[in-house]
């Protein structure tokens, strides 16, 4: 239920800080670590920042799929899901809009994957992604995980491992939409992937 009590709770504000700021630190890593050719720069990079944040910011979701997830199982309250999912796509675009300062050009802010795939086998990758992801997330939150940044990043990197050559691994809408929303590419950017052999290529939005 909505509590607009909430709004006067620091500690309301200090989560949503959390979460925008995880965002930002998040979607920026990754995206500097996305400059290195192939996937393993972006992959370790997210889940080493992931496994990071876990144990220094109180383990913010910094992630609008697990923020819905948390959301839909009632673990989460509605006021505070919809503030932590603003302050999360906020902290993305501000990230993007950094990284396109300092990054050559804007193709170190989209990815080109190595291998030809449908829209559906990218949907299916990054949906077995993101949901393996969402079950380390549940654990670390419940304390089921006694080492939960440890498999929170493991989670996340082996998942943009497994699925960057389809979707590129994304695994967070924050960290393909922010991209999408500063460089102006919007092609397929909820999922990152190559063009079929003789067919003009087109960057396709997204990260690691």
């Amino acid at each position: 239920p909505l509590c607009p009590q909430e709004l006067r709770s620091r500690c309301f504000w200090r989560g949503v800080l959390a979460e925008a700021s995880a965002t930002l630190i998040f979607v920026g890593m990754v995206l500097g670590a996305s400059v290195a050719p192939g996937p393993l720069a972006p992959a370790l990079a997210g889940g080493l920042v992931a496994g990071a944040m876990t144990c220094t910011l109180g383990a913010p979701q910094a992630n609008p799929a697990l923020t819905l997830a948390l959301l839909c199982t009632r673990k989460l309250g509605a006021l505070r899901g919809a503030a932590g999912l603003l302050a999360q796509c906020a902290g993305a675009v501000l990230a993007s809009a950094a990284a396109r300062l300092v990054l050559p050009d804007d193709a170190n802010l989209v990815t080109r994957v190595s291998v030809t795939a449908t829209v559906g086998q990218a949907l299916a990758w990054e949906t077995f992604a993101t949901f393996q992801l969402a079950l380390a997330a549940f654990a670390a939150a419940d304390g089921a995980a006694p080492q939960g940044g440890l498999a929170l990043g493991s989670a996340m990197a082996a998942g943009a491992l497994a699925a960057g050559p389809f979707s590129g691994g994304s695994m967070n809408p924050a960290r393909s939409l922010g991209p999408a929303i500063v460089t102006g590419i919007w092609d397929d950017h909820w999922v990152s992937r190559q063009r079929p052999p003789g067919t003009p290529q087109r960057p396709q939005c997204g990260d690691g």
